[in-house]
Parts: C-alpha cells; sequence; structure tokens
C-alpha cells in the first residue's frame, strides 16, 4: 500500500494491487491518519470476498474433477450423486465449459439451453449451481451468480386401470411386461423395475 501526495493535490493519494489489479485514487482527505483509515478501507473492500493470494479462478472444465471427486466421496445418496454426474454430463456441452469461473454471470447461465424437459435442463444448471457454491468454500471464486431456474410442469397423467389397458392393446415387448410389473409391484423406475434380471426371479416360493 502506497500513500502520498500528488504535486498541486491538497489530498493524500492511495495506490495497491489486488490479483493483478491496480486501484489507484484520491482519499479526498488532507490529513495523513484519515487518508490512512480510508486507504485501508478501499483495500479491504478490494479484497472483500476474493482470495487475497494472487491467482486466477479455474474454467468450468478444471474445476470438474475436483466437484466430481467430491460428489463421488461425500456423503450424498445415490439418486444425488448420479444427479451431479448427469448435470455435468449436459454442462459439459456447452460453451461455458471453457470460460473461467469469475466470468460466468448470472445472464450468462441463463442463456444455456439444454435438449428435453425444463426438468432436464434444471439439472444442469442446479448442478452448476452447486459446483459454484463447493468452489465458493474452497476459496476459488468470490461469488455464486443468482440465475432463474426453467419452470416445469407437474404431471397430468395417470396410469390408472383405464390407461394401463388402452396402453396393453397397442404395446409391444418388453414395454407390455414393464407396464404390468410397473402396476402390479409398485416398483421404481431406475433404482428397482430397470435392474431387474430374470435369474432374480423366484418362480417358486409363493407370495
Amino acid at each position: 500500500m502506497k500513500l502520498f501526495k500528488k504535486r498541486k493535490s491538497q489530498f493524500y493519494w492511495y495506490d495497491f494491487t489486488v490479483r493483478g489489479r491496480r486501484h489507484r485514487g484520491s482519499t479526498q482527505e488532507t490529513k495523513a491518519a484519515r487518508a490512512g483509515k480510508i486507504a485501508g478501507l478501499k483495500l479491504a473492500a478490494a479484497l472483500r470476498g476474493s482470495d487475497p493470494l494472487d491467482r486466477k479462478a479455474p474454467s468450468l472444465r478444471e474445476f470438474s474433477p475436483r466437484f466430481l471427486e467430491w460428489v463421488e466421496t461425500a456423503r450424498l445418496e445415490m439418486d444425488t450423486q448420479r444427479y451431479y454426474r448427469n448435470g455435468w454430463r449436459l454442462l459439459e456441452t456447452t460453451s461455458i465449459t471453457g470460460m473461467r469461473m469469475d466470468h460466468i454471470t448470472a445472464d450468462v447461465a441463463e442463456a444455456l439451453r439444454f435438449p428435453g424437459s425444463p426438468a432436464n435442463s434444471n439439472n444442469a444448471l442446479r448442478t452448476l449451481r452447486r459446483m459454484f457454491s463447493k468452489a465458493k468454500e474452497w476459496r476459488l471464486v468470490g461469488n455464486v451468480p443468482e440465475f432463474k431456474l426453467f419452470k416445469e410442469e407437474g404431471r397430468s397423467l395417470r396410469l390408472d386401470d383405464e390407461a394401463e389397458r388402452k396402453l396393453l392393446l397397442v404395446a409391444e415387448q418388453p414395454l407390455k411386461d414393464i407396464i404390468v410389473l410397473l402396476r402390479d409391484t409398485g416398483m421404481r423406475n431406475a433404482r428397482e423395475l430397470y435392474r431387474m434380471r430374470i435369474e432374480n426371479i423366484d418362480w417358486h416360493s409363493p407370495r
């Protein structure tokens, strides 16, 4: 921190550099003690929310291995781990992966578009939000951009008796078996039904 007076100026000036950026200006004070306090406040404001070390924020792609390692080792539910892995799969196809994280603003995030439903897009955006929160926790970025999610529509149809009857008339295998098992057992899609193997079926024990 340099505090000095310029020729033909009655005020003290400050001059310092934070993370490669020079900060220089007038304190608007004529007394050294008060000028020093103003300069200190300017320095604190420049450092606020950032790592005092002079280093650049990583790009999203550079940050992703550390984030995915955290996803695998943190105490997260299996569905949550799968959610973040899929979110990154969607994000890594976009142009922002090469951007430094401190350059990704809310406008940049809200301009992103993803294939599929709004829920699919929100999967990617929620993952991006979580990546930023971890990067801030690890002191790699100073701020987390606040961006909006896509509006999701709730389910409007149910697989009731009438819907099952109509589907079975036109469905081919293996969809017919899937529909029957869904309705008769109440199993969930990914975690239970889709993992079934014929060798796991007990044909002999009555239930």
